[in-house]
């Protein structure tokens, strides 16, 4: 009996990664406005009763799908941390959540575009990709005064300092990001009518943001950063955001965290939505001088 549950269970995870690669499919080619459950099963060669079996409606298949793309990018910065050597647990929970494309985003809950991912899983059809080379990162560097690296390293490699950690993680977000502009719209994009995300993206979508803490936390830990001074006008709003994304962080800090994660995201989608064209003609070298900078503004030192 356990055989043929778990054949059945084989079969059903099977099917269900079918569905989600041809709703990806229609995702590219007609939005996520237009995905249609009676469209998918008719590309499978399915019933629509079939497959509501595995998808009661659209926008329990949207929800999937948004949780495979967040779980996917949270993946990317994760596997790119790790890669400079700190030490970050994998399928850690995120901080707090954080807003998304899809609109509205409250301190308990965050509203994604369109889209969804598997909260559990490191690899999905939208796919997991860390950080790869690229120009030099500032802040990452072999010795001390070497010319800076980019770079992964191990116990015995490169000592990379936390605005070179910084760096390769935003990276990271933006190479998965251009690597899978249709799952970034879904989450990062314009809100697709009728749909609201329920509690379950929550934890998926705060997934980069809290490898991002990570390093603001290892540094602040390790006296490697400086945050700037808070506004007398903005305490009140800093010790609020505190006390919810991150409470062992100064208020300063976790303000200007906030803001620079929104200037992250402006980079990221400004390149993948194309409005670079023509007017920045390195995008990879702006990027990182760019991210650079939004470490140096929070005081991460190199």
């Amino acid at each position: 009996m356990t055989t043929v549950r778990g054949a059945r269970a084989r079969a059903r995870d099977e099917v269900t990664a079918a569905i989600k690669d041809e709703a990806r499919r229609q995702l590219a080619a007609e939005g996520a406005t237009k995905l249609s459950l009676r469209a998918v099963a008719r590309e499978l060669g399915m019933v629509s009763s079939a497959l509501y079996r595995y998808f009661p409606s659209r926008d329990d298949l949207l929800t999937a799908l948004i949780v495979d793309a967040y779980d996917a990018l949270g993946a990317a910065a994760e596997a790119a941390l790790r890669a400079t050597g700190a030490a970050f647990p994998a399928g850690a929970p995120a901080a707090a959540p954080v807003t998304s494309g899809t609109g509205a985003s409250t301190a308990t809950r965050a509203t994604p575009g369109t889209g969804a991912s598997t909260a559990t899983r490191a690899t999905s059809g939208a796919g997991v990709s860390a950080a790869s080379p690229g120009p030099a990162v500032p802040g990452a560097s072999a010795t001390p005064g070497a010319p800076p690296t980019a770079g992964a390293s191990d116990p015995g490699g490169p000592q990379v300092t936390p605005r070179g950690r910084w760096v390769v993680v935003c990276r990271a977000v933006r190479e998965w990001s251009k690597a899978h502009p249709h799952e970034y719209a879904l989450i990062y994009g314009s809100p697709v009518p009728g749909y609201s995300a329920p509690q379950a993206t929550v934890a998926p979508a705060s997934r980069a943001a809290h490898v991002l803490l990570a390093v603001l936390r290892e540094a602040h830990r390790t006296d490697g950063v400086a945050p700037p001074p808070l506004a007398a006008d903005l305490r009140a709003e800093g010790e609020r955001l505190a006390a919810e994304l991150a409470p062992d962080l100064p208020p300063a800090l976790v303000l200007a965290f906030v803001g620079a994660w929104c200037q992250l995201f402006g980079l990221v989608s400004f390149e993948v939505f194309g409005h670079f064209h023509r007017v920045v003609e390195d995008p990879e070298a702006f990027f990182t001088h760019a991210a650079d900078r939004l470490g140096r503004d929070l005081g991460l030192l190199r």
